[in-house]
């Protein structure tokens, strides 16, 4: 008998008019407002400048869900071109399929390309919205409840979620585990951001702890799921990532700490002064160059001049050099006769 459960919406789209609403893709909007508004945060804290993290989001943001679509098509390519299947369907993002593996990896790229253009370093910017990113997925996961996707095993538990007949699903109340994804998620925000705040962590490391801390709850959390996947070794193909992650995310965290402890105490150096403001070093370079220029145009003329001179130029009128002398001495008030006549007084 059930006595509780939570209930699936019956639709995961709202019509307003012509236009569909989504409940998943509001999810992922969400999640990202969230992220980027906990970054900036984080980054303007760290001496960044607001802003910033928008800007290279604009550059992440596609790329991770260009990413996470292509990951999760070529692992689960038998559900769009399989037999009996239509491959358009590989573009309908709206009903669900996003992996984060290749969302993270696609993002960090649009990530880096952005942080070129602005010149700050990608691992600080990465540092700053780890936790954005948790928090991000914790609100994306609720749009496989809309969709009434990647539900775990049968269970009677008060907090099954209840899921109705459909295509590939049978009615019944399963494991949430988009729930546990969910509260995982929120749990490992709150740990780096403690972390972060403890250590002082740094060159990347913040973010390698989100990404090993979220893989040990993706290992559990995808062990428990029903839908179809691929197996190696027994072990669900997403199970075998969050392993090789984590080990990767652990090793990073050891070797950065040796290499580069400390955190980094520039994250956004300054881009130059304002317009009207002081010159910067290649204006002022330039301005010196310049005015050197100038200044050796100036003197040329006359430097050529004294050279071409010829050195008898003097007027043949000109008066000896003793002239001066007997002018001197003829020229009454001189100092002798003025020695004498103050005698005389």
């Amino acid at each position: 008998m059930e006595l509780a459960y939570i209930p699936s919406p019956s639709t995961g789209v709202i019509h307003l008019g012509p236009i569909p609403l989504r409940g998943y893709a509001f999810c992922i909007i969400i999640g990202v407002f969230v992220a980027v508004w906990l970054g900036n945060r984080r980054w303007v804290a760290r001496g960044g400048k607001p802003g910033t993290v928008a800007d290279i989001a604009v550059w992440a943001v596609p790329f991770g869900l260009v990413g996470g679509r292509l990951y999760h098509v070529i692992t689960d390519y038998q559900l769009y071109f399989g037999e009996g299947r239509n491959w358009v369907d590989a573009f309908k993002i709206w009903e669900g399929g996003l992996g984060i593996w290749g969302a993270i990896a696609l993002g960090a790229v649009g990530a880096w390309i952005g942080c070129r253009l602005r010149g700050i370093p990608l691992p600080a910017w990465a540092d700053a919205l780890a936790p954005g990113i948790a928090l991000a997925q914790a609100f994306g996961r609720w749009g496989n409840w809309f969709n009434q996707e990647l539900y775990g095993r049968a269970t009677d538990l008060p907090w099954a979620v209840k899921i109705s007949e459909g295509p590939n699903r049978v009615a019944g109340t399963y494991h949430p585990t988009f729930l546990y994804e969910s509260l995982w998620c929120i749990g490992v925000a709150a740990l780096v951001i403690w972390a972060d705040r403890r250590f002082k962590l740094g060159h990347g490391r913040a973010f390698a702890l989100y990404v090993a801390a979220y893989c040990v709850g993706r290992s559990w959390i995808e062990y428990m799921r029903v839908d179809e996947a691929h197996h190696i070794l027994g072990l669900r193909l997403n199970v075998w990532t969050s392993i090789v992650v984590f080990v990767l995310a652990v090793v990073y965290l050891v070797l950065s700490a040796k290499l580069r402890p400390g955190r980094e105490e520039i994250v956004e150096p300054d881009r130059g002064p304002a317009a009207g403001d002081a010159k910067t070093p290649i204006d002022a370079a330039d301005a010196k160059d310049a005015e050197a220029k100038g200044e050796a145009g100036d003197k040329a003329p006359s430097l050529i001049k004294a050279e071409d001179a010829p050195k008898d130029t003097a007027p043949k009128d000109a008066e000896p050099k003793d002239a001066g002398r007997a002018d001197a001495e003829s020229a009454p008030g001189t100092a002798s006769e003025t020695a004498s006549e103050a005698k005389k007084v």
